[in-house]
């Protein structure tokens, strides 16, 4: 008993110690420098995703599967996602975000319900295409959590909690496993104070292809617009 309660102190002296803060340290900022290289080559970015939002109350998952499309327009980034599956079955939705408005596009339903946009958004678009280490120090408090291989590349795991109080309540915290060398993240984990939690995996990533036409939504003939 003597002896675990030894190994167990010095387990806890030695996570704390300023050796390992100081070596986290040097790791992250050695991503963060990573990104900010990556970010300058960065115009566009392309891939698969799934979509996991888990409801905690009733212990349920709600999956979509699509492709997801980004790109830099300036000091902005435009983001266009198409939903094809949700749980396995057809579920054809088009989500843009373009010049601070957000589209939702329901092509069964002939309808287009328009959003403008929190003045916040770009933050979590950029927080895993192309954004660089500077502007993720800018508005996240950051915490280096390792290295981790998701589908052979070599990932940091990062945990972000916002720096700006008033968006807080919408995540507690998010954590991205991020390819320093591309700046892209291949997962992320979105946490609510509720114990909700969004995850999204992305694949099949290609940069710098996609044209600025395919950040359009390509309305059917008598579609309803709704503005929100």
């Amino acid at each position: 008993m003597l002896k675990k309660m030894m190994f167990a102190v010095l387990a806890a002296l030695v996570s704390h110690s300023p050796l390992v803060s100081q070596a986290q340290n040097a790791d992250l900022q050695k991503v963060l420098s990573q990104m900010d290289a990556a970010s300058l080559k960065f115009q566009s970015a392309q891939a698969d995703f799934v979509w996991d939002q888990y409801t905690a109350v009733v212990q349920s998952h709600d999956i979509q599967k699509g492709t997801i499309a980004f790109r830099r327009v300036g000091k902005t980034t435009e983001m266009i996602a198409h939903v094809k599956t949700d749980n396995d079955q057809p579920a054809l939705k088009d989500v843009l975000y373009k010049a601070g408005q957000l589209d939702f596009y329901q092509p069964a339903l002939k309808q287009d319900t328009i959003f403008t946009s929190p003045a916040n958004v770009e933050r979590y678009l950029t927080l895993g295409f192309g954004g660089s280490g500077k502007d993720l120090q800018v508005n996240w408090n950051i915490a280096y959590q390792g290295k981790e291989t998701i589908e052979g590349v070599e990932t940091a795991k990062l945990d972000l909690t916002s720096k700006d109080p008033s968006t807080n309540n919408m995540f507690t915290h998010i954590t991205i496993w991020i390819d320093p060398q591309r700046a892209i993240s291949l997962k992320q984990q979105m946490f609510q104070e509720s114990g909700d939690s969004r995850t999204a995996v992305y694949s099949n990533i290609k940069l710098n292809s996609v044209p600025a036409s395919a950040f359009a939504l390509q309305l059917a003939p008598g579609t309803q617009k709704i503005r929100k």
